[in-house]
This record gives C-alpha cells, sequence and structure tokens, in this order.
C-alpha cells in the first residue's frame, strides 16, 4: 500500500472516536518495530519525523526511501503516513513534502498570531498541491522536543478564539492546540485542559492533536478522544522501552558487541509499546 496523508485517517478517527498514533523515527529499528506493530493490529499509522532525526538519519529522502522499502518487504497493507513533526520554516516544509513526505507540522506557535496564520497558510497552499496533509499548533506546549526547549514558564495554553481563527484562515487539515500536556516526562501529575479543550472542539471542526502522550493516564487519553483528539504523539515511551531492553542484555552479557543482539531486543520493546498504544487509542482493527 502506498504512503498516504492523515487526513482522511484522522478524520475518521475523530468521527469514529479513537485516536491514531504518531510514533516518532529514531533509527531503522523504530521503524520495523512499528510498521510491524500497526500490521499485526490493523492498525493506521503515522510515522513522526523531527528536524533532528532526520538528520541523524541521513536526510528526509533516506527517511522516506528507508519506509518505502520496508513497506514492500514487509507487506504493508494498513494506512501510514510520514509526518514533519515540528517543522520549523516553510524551507524545511517544503524539503520534507519534495522528499515524499505525505503531511508535515509547521511551528509557527512561538510567533505572534498573524504570523503563525502567515506562515501556516504559505506551507498549506503548497502542501495541498501535492496532496499533503497540514498540521499546525497554536499555545505552547512545555518540555523538549528534539531541538525545541519550552520551559515551564514559558508554556501556554491555546485561546479558544484565536484556534477558530488560525483554522478558519489557513485551511489547515489537522490541529494541535496546547493543552497542558508536555513532551517527554512529566514532572509532576499530566494537568490537561479538557474545558477548553472542548470548547475548541466545539468551533474548530478539525481533528485535534495531543502531543506528548507519554505518561497521560489512559483516562485522560479516552476523554481527550472523546473531545475530538484524534492524534496522539508518543515518542518517550518507545526511547524508555527500548533502552531500557538495551540495558537489560548488556548488563547480563556486558561481552556483547554485534549490535543485532541487543538493538533486536529493543526494537521488539519498541513494538510491544506501540501495541500497548493502538489498544489504548482504540485504533486496532481500524484500518
Amino acid at each position: 500500500m502506498p504512503l498516504v496523508s492523515m487526513k482522511e485517517m484522522l478524520e475518521k478517527a475523530k468521527e469514529e472516536r479513537y485516536g491514531v498514533g504518531q510514533f516518532n523515527l529514531n533509527n531503522l529499528e523504530y521503524a520495523q518495530a512499528i510498521l510491524q506493530a500497526a500490521e499485526e493490529e490493523q492498525s493506521p499509522v503515522i510515522l513522526g519525523v523531527s528536524e533532528g532525526a532526520g538528520r541523524y538519519m541521513g536526510g528526509f529522502n533516506v527517511v522516506v526511501d528507508m519506509v518505502k522499502a520496508l513497506m514492500k518487504s514487509y507487506g504493508t497493507t494498513v494506512p501510514v503516513a510520514i509526518h514533519l513533526d515540528h517543522g520549523s520554516s516553510f524551507e524545511k516544509c517544503a524539503e520534507a513534502i519534495h522528499a515524499g513526505f505525505t503531511s508535515v507540522m509547521i511551528d509557527a506557535s512561538h510567533d505572534p498570531l498573524e504570523e503563525n496564520i502567515a506562515l501556516t497558510k504559505k506551507v498549506v497552499e503548497l502542501a495541498h498541491i501535492h496532496g499533503v496533509s497540514v498540521e499546525a499548533e497554536l499555545g505552547r506546549v512545555g518540555g523538549q522536543e528534539d531541538d525545541i526547549i519550552v520551559e515551564d514558564a514559558e508554556a501556554a495554553y491555546a485561546i479558544p478564539a484565536e484556534c477558530k481563527k488560525l483554522v478558519d484562515e489557513t485551511n489547515v487539515d489537522v490541529f494541535a492546540p496546547a493543552l497542558g500536556s508536555v513532551h517527554g516526562p512529566y514532572k509532576g501529575e499530566p494537568n490537561l485542559g479538557f474545558d477548553r479543550m472542548e470548547e475548541i472542539m466545539g468551533i474548530v471542526d478539525k481533528p485535534l492533536v495531543l502531543h506528548g502522550g507519554t505518561g497521560i493516564p489512559t483516562a485522560d487519553i479516552k476523554k481527550a478522544i472523546s473531545f475530538g483528539t484524534a492524534k496522539i504523539n508518543v515518542n518517550t515511551e518507545n526511547q524508555f522501552s527500548q533502552a531500557k531492553a538495551v540495558r537489560a542484555v548488556l548488563a547480563e552479557k556486558p561481552e556483547l558487541y554485534d549490535p543485532r543482539k541487543y538493538l533486536g531486543p529493543g526494537r521488539d520493546a519498541i513494538k510491544e509499546t506501540v501495541i500497548g498504544k493502538m489498544r489504548e487509542f482504540g485504533s486496532s482493527n481500524k484500518a
């Protein structure tokens, strides 16, 4: 099956009240694990790629070719989107689009509203010509995502009226309002702004995105889904699972040097984590 835009899969998820996971790629093992999990669970899936991870893997073209080759080798039948996570500029979004990404996020949440709208509109115009979906963000999600660090004091909830203005003026496909989630591990208990989420869903007729899905209780995930959240981003939890498995293997067999012998168990740990998340989000058997 060819790569697809995430627009249709998320509109379906919003309508049927389940969430599609965005699981970030960091290397070959992540791509293997996530694609294997998606096929076994018969779940649609979004492969997130940050700019930093893209550089690490050799560039956007390498990422797309790797994923396509794996999908061909595995005989993948479920919908798969490759998504630029937190694109920092029009140029980076354009680079991803031309490399074959089927979705991009333009993150101008640090800019004033009018500048965010202008940049997002420009990305949408290019992306839609190529059949590529676009995600935009308003407000600021705390924590660290790749090269982006937002201190707690800088984090800010999205304002509903501004959310409607941005979505209406840009024709963006998917919308990420910052509502109390964080990138990376939580320092305390998650505190999502459900009242504001419900208000935004009432005036913004687009699938919503929850960034920083690691560490949020299942009950909160399901509540967010009930308010129109259709895309849930997970990266840190997979990294924790992989690192724990690799450390366990090397602690038991410190003489090991063949990377397949310790990265393989790490890949299996990622796969099990992704399967668990797909079942939690309700996307299993929705392909």
